[in-house]
């Protein structure tokens, strides 16, 4: 917290007596999410993560009385509307909610409505009297910020106003999404949970729409094939993609597909993570990322709760956790953002004219022979680096690892000189190299961090140079494989170097490396300071790297 007071967060909707869904997870969620939560009940369940065994609905007139006694007293900052039950009570919500704010539609100090349109709950019950479903799109779609309608809501409301619409594809998503903006909501969030779609259908549509953005939340994305190669191919992959339909633009939020019987509450979840986000004043598209990344893990992270479609998980945030658990579609989820907390310096290093020359062939000699002998330099450095690891470490097994690395480091210095002496460097040459500027500052940072006393941040430091030669050699092992490849293998003098890199063993070095920075985060969550220092020490290195690249290429 920062010394303000929550946003306050109202959830005007049904209860759910089993927990997963209806104001029970709505209010989770704003707790989540740092909010403070109210309900406005229009109605009660009994129900299981089996079925709704009976609904009982509160009086309009009730329902007018908890709305007005919450609007009258605390100023509230998000509305997210759920299960409304009939015609009435929906009436209700809508007048009370005009009468409240002046009847003045989308007014500056109208709080952000999110209206959540539910019909039928998971397994199958209605929720929404059939009546009430105009009632709905005449008087609370046109104060709507947002709806979120999922494919079987989208179809009922457009079906209300004479549409004969099926939803079956991306297009139509995005089609059903215009039509439902004319309802008059701000913005409308097709959601795809029920629709299934692989990349290549993201891609076309894509390409076929200038106007549409596409945000690859959970996916994989640009100069990450350390991490493609260790997980699950998204090619062809069953995808889930929601729809955002704004006024002048479309934005499309992937996900991987995930087999589960979690998911009952899903979009009261989702619905109530927008509210919540939306009150503490984010931007539309950042806060529905936000949402859907929240509801997506909630999914995956959840344990079972009854013998039928059970909840999400809502409190895998409330640990203050600045790095998500790994989970099967995210294993790597430090590496991930620090890949990112670095992009254009990582991109830099990765694709540095230094690689690109080198895969070509035509890197001069003089720049290579300068890049061999200081790396032999360079590594002197390292493997001190990984002996203040081992003072560190507090365990044996630690130990061992950071040994072995020292270990492994002494053999590759053995595999240099052999490697050096085929281009004429001798022992003698390399013993009288003297040390470039690049060379002494990357390899004083790594000791000055390593003195510094926090074996994480050195393990950071360290992690870059493994990771990074690991990236580079699969960059250019994919880019060769393309066809017509810009990169030329054959008769290549540096072939050996890149086979090196790209190679099985060095793959799997990087794994362990990959391995031990994600177990670490697990097992010693940072708090926001010291994550900040993580990161930075990550770009630190990744410009020191590809400063190494740059004095190579000019000889310094």
């Amino acid at each position: 917290m920062d010394g303000k007071p929550p946003p306050a967060v109202l959830t005007i909707a049904g209860s759910d007596s089993s927990g997963g869904a209806g104001i029970q997870a709505d209010l989770k969620t704003f707790t989540a999410f740092g909010c403070y939560g109210m309900s406005v009940i229009t109605a009660l369940t009994a129900q299981n993560t089996t079925g709704v065994q009976g609904v009982h609905p509160s009086p309009p007139a009730f329902v007018e009385q908890q709305l007005n006694s919450v609007l009258s007293d605390i100023p509230v900052q998000g509305i997210k509307t759920g299960m409304l039950f009939d015609a009435e009570n929906t009436r209700a919500v809508a007048r009370t909610l005009k009468a409240h704010y002046a009847a003045t539609v989308h007014a500056p100090h109208v709080p952000p409505i999110v209206v959540d349109p539910v019909c039928v709950s998971t397994s199958g019950h209605t929720l929404l009297a059939p009546d009430a479903i105009q009632v709905l799109i005449d008087e609370l779609c046109p104060l709507a910020t947002l709806i979120t309608p999922n494919k079987a809501e989208a179809e009922l409301l457009l079906s209300q106003k004479g549409a004969d619409v099926r939803i079956a594809t991306l297009a139509d998503m995005i089609s059903a999404a215009e039509q439902l903006l004319a309802l008059g909501p701000e913005a409308v969030l097709v959601k795809g949970g029920h629709v299934e779609l692989t990349l290549a259908d993201v891609e076309e549509v894509a390409a076929a729409r200038a106007d549409i953005a596409v945000v690859r939340e959970e996916l994989l994305l640009e100069n990450m094939e350390i991490l493609q190669v260790h997980e699950q191919d998204l090619a062809s992959r069953p995808l889930v993609v929601d729809v955002l339909k704004e006024a002048e633009k479309t934005t499309l939020f992937v996900s991987p597909r995930i087999d589960s019987r979690s998911t009952h509450g899903t979009g009261c979840t989702l619905s109530a993570a927008l509210a919540s986000l939306l009150g503490k004043g984010l931007p539309l598209v950042e806060a529905t990322r936000q949402a859907i990344s929240f509801t997506h893990v909630g999914i995956e992270t959840a344990f079972t709760v009854g013998g039928g479609h059970g909840p999400l998980n809502h409190i895998h945030a409330l640990a203050p956790r600045l790095i998500p658990p790994p989970t099967a579609s995210n294993p790597h989820p430090l590496t991930r953002i620090l890949i990112q907390s670095a992009a254009q310096t990582w991109k830099e290093y990765v694709e540095h004219d230094f690689v690109k020359q080198l895969a070509q062939g035509t890197l001069p000699r003089e720049s290579f022979l300068h890049f061999i002998k200081q790396d032999y330099l360079y590594l002197r450095y390292y493997a001190r680096a990984y002996g203040l690891l081992v003072a560190k470490s507090s365990t044996y097994n630690a130990i061992e690892s950071a040994t072995q690395t020292i270990i492994n480091v002494i053999n590759e210095v053995a595999t240099h000189k052999t490697f050096c002496a085929q281009w004429g460097i001798s022992e003698a040459d390399l013993a009288a190299t003297p040390e470039s500027p690049s060379t002494t500052a990357y390899g004083a940072f790594l000791l000055d961090t390593g003195l510094q006393g926090d074996s994480a941040k050195l393990i950071m430091a360290l992690s870059a140079c493994l990771l990074g030669y690991g990236e580079v050699g699969l960059w250019l092992k994919k880019e060769a494989a393309k066809p017509n490849s810009w990169v030329q293998l054959q008769g290549n003098v540096y072939l050996k170097w890149i086979e090196d890199y790209s190679g099985e063993h060095y793959q799997n070095a990087v794994k362990l490396g990959l391995d031990a920075i994600e177990a670490l985060a697990v097992a010693d969550p940072p708090n926001e300071q010291r994550f900040r220092e993580w990161c930075a020490i990550w770009e630190k290195c990744t410009r020191l790297e590809r400063g190494f690249w740059d004095a190579s290429m000019k000889l310094l």
